[in-house]
């Protein structure tokens, strides 16, 4: 790309948590990823430590509470105008978050998630275009990094 960017890349967070092999997405109601299914997340506020906005836009999106435990992964959301203009430019930190109570939490849709629900691994390939683009991968690498077997999700 040629243009330069009238802005800076903003710094967003992925709350990644998981049941056994099982993993709490959420179907976003706004732009960017609108309508589809992804962990959930959003930027972090000015003065906001990394964790503490993990674990503030999970409890706002689902109303679970967890404990942010480590990065997982880091990587950049650039996305386009048709005519290639670069619309915006995240750096998206994808954070393990472990519940607080488990047994007890049910999931609810708040704030800017249309639907949130437990899925597989499986399911979650499965979802092709209906899925954030790195929903799979960032799933597969949680896995990876937890050592369960793929198979056995």
């Amino acid at each position: 790309m040629t243009q330069t960017s009238p802005f800076m890349p903003r710094a967003g967070v992925l709350a990644v948590v998981r049941r056994g092999s099982d993993f709490l997405l959420i179907r976003r109601a706004n732009p960017p990823d609108a309508g589809l299914w992804g962990f959930p997340g959003g930027r972090i506020e000015p003065g906001e430590p990394l964790l503490q906005a993990a674990e503030r836009e999970l409890q706002e999106e689902t109303g679970l509470c967890a404990k942010a435990t480590h990065v997982a992964d880091v990587f950049d959301s650039l996305h386009y105008d048709p005519d290639g203009t670069l619309t915006f430019h995240y750096i998206i930190i994808a954070v393990c978050c472990t519940e607080t109570a488990p047994a007890s939490q049910i999931p609810c849709a708040g704030d800017d998630a249309l639907e949130c629900r437990w899925f597989s691994y499986k399911a979650i390939t499965e979802l092709g275009a209906t899925a954030s683009k790195r929903a799979a991968s960032l799933a597969k690498h949680i896995l990876q990094e937890a050592h369960i077997p793929e198979n056995q999700t």
